[in-house]
């Protein structure tokens, strides 16, 4: 019998700098009031100099692992938009250093949607028996690209980093994955951007401005993330046989607290059927569906046997969505 994908462990590593929106207020030309009514956000986590994105997915890592009993696994993905370097990947030098040379590591690139592509990619692994167990993290470090002069986009971001340990196991225990989707559409490639640093347009010599930073086309993004990540969520619920009154959360990406609220009407779902992070945390790209889980188990609104339904929308443009049900583990934050 074909082996199942099951998340047996889950990780989170959060900066210790708080950012309120009041210490934004005092840099930008907004307020505390300005920012939770279009976004939902109050605060955000920020990195301070000298730690990168692969210091927090190390550590969210560690925690994956240990909530998973086991420091063992055949493959490491790592989700994140803003890489240690450009070249090379993150990913090897995270497993280096959680003590797994020579497993087989890379970086995926699909911005927001990265944690449901990885996730995706973990679970063809383990169906195939290419694999036994895989780490999945999802890390980013936003403030390292957002204009500090923009409040469009300082005001959205956080850092931060999520992990899940995925192993073979059967489609009826807690924690199995069920169908997931995936899609893109790169007509929609200048809506969430970063235009300098890559081979189209090279940073001349010097640290230039224009062009280096992460920019968003907010409206744009806004529709189209909603009906990508509401259709999505639709087809893998549907996939797996659940009605809407089966779902117990929708864990979306924390792009914005609107977005996920037209992404559960859209869907029949209740506001308090969603989890949230994003007051707290912000936006924390790739991280936020592995935080916003976490969170909601620590609180109790995901136990054991919880089916779950996971959906993102992200820069390319990108989306997935993924079913699953919630399997009886402890997150472990480092």
């Amino acid at each position: 019998m074909q082996p199942a994908p099951v998340l047996c462990g889950i990780g989170t590593s959060l900066p210790d700098r708080v950012v309120t929106n009041d210490d934004l207020a005092a840099r930008l030309d907004t307020s505390d009031e300005w920012i939770r009514t279009r976004t939902g956000i109050r605060e955000r986590r920020t990195v301070d100099p000298g730690t990168a994105t692969g210091d927090l997915a190390h550590a969210a890592a560690q925690g994956a692992l240990k909530s998973a009993g086991s420091a063992a696994v055949d493959l490491v993905i790592l989700a994140t938009t803003t890489p240690d370097h450009p070249c090379p990947a993150t990913a090897p030098h995270v497993a280096q250093r959680l003590g797994l040379t020579g497993v087989p590591a890379w970086d995926l690139a699909a911005v927001c949607s990265g944690f449901v592509y990885a996730l995706a990619c973990a679970s063809s692994f383990v169906r195939s028996g290419s694999a036994a167990r895989v780490l999945v993290i999802g890390a980013d470090t936003y403030s390292t690209i957002t204009d500090p002069d923009d409040r469009s986009t300082r005001a959205i971001f956080g850092d931060g980093a999520g992990a899940v340990v995925v192993r073979a196991g059967t489609a009826d225990e807690d924690g199995a994955i069920g169908p997931v989707t995936l899609g893109s559409d790169g007509s929609l490639k200048d809506a969430i951007l970063v235009d300098a640093g890559g081979s189209r347009r090279p940073l001349p010599d010097g640290l230039a401005q224009d062009g280096r930073y992460f920019t968003m086309q907010g409206k744009t993004v806004f529709r189209h993330a909603v009906e990508r990540m509401s259709q999505s969520a639709e087809k893998v619920r549907t996939e797996a046989g659940w009605s809407t009154g089966d779902v117990d959360c929708l864990v979306a990406h924390q792009a914005n607290a609107r977005i996920i609220d037209a992404v559960a009407a859209q869907m029949g779902l209740a506001p308090e059927q969603c989890a949230l992070s994003i007051e707290r945390l912000g936006n924390t790209a790739a991280a936020s569906i592995p935080l916003a889980m976490a969170e909601a188990a620590r609180s109790g609104q995901l136990r054991a046997g919880s089916r779950v339904l996971l959906t993102a929308f992200g820069g390319g443009a990108t989306w997935g969505a993924a079913a699953l049900t919630w399997p009886d583990v402890t997150p472990v934050s480092i």
